[in-house]
C-alpha cells in the first residue's frame, strides 16, 4: 500500500513538473543522494535489526547487559544517519 502511494505520488510530481525523471533538473543533488543512501540504508538495517532484538529480549525478559548493548547499536546508527545527512547537504 505505501509503495503504491509512492509510485502515485511520483507519477503525478513528474506530471506537473514536466520531468523524465526525479531531481531531473538537479543532477548533482541527485547524485548527493545517491551517495548518502550508500551509507544510510546499512545503518538503518542495522538498526532495525538491533530494534527487533530488543523487542525479542523484552518479550523473553532477556538480560540487562544484552539489551544495553542493542540499545547504544541503535544509538550509534542514528549518529551516523544524521552525520550522513549533515554531509550530504
Amino acid at each position: 500500500m505505501i509503495y503504491g502511494e509512492y509510485e502515485l505520488t511520483r507519477k503525478y510530481i513528474l506530471l506537473i513538473s514536466g520531468q523524465e525523471e526525479l531531481m531531473g533538473n538537479y543532477p548533482v543533488e541527485a547524485l548527493s543522494i545517491q551517495m548518502r543512501e550508500k551509507i544510510v540504508l546499512p545503518l538503518l538495517t542495522i538498526q532495525q535489526y538491533a530494534m527487533g532484538m530488543i523487542r525479542e529480549l523484552d518479550e523473553k525478559q532477556g538480560s540487562a547487559e544484552d539489551k544495553k548493548i542493542y540499545q547504544k547499536l541503535v544509538m550509534r546508527c542514528s549518529f551516523g544517519i544524521i552525520n550522513a545527512g549533515r554531509n550530504s547537504a
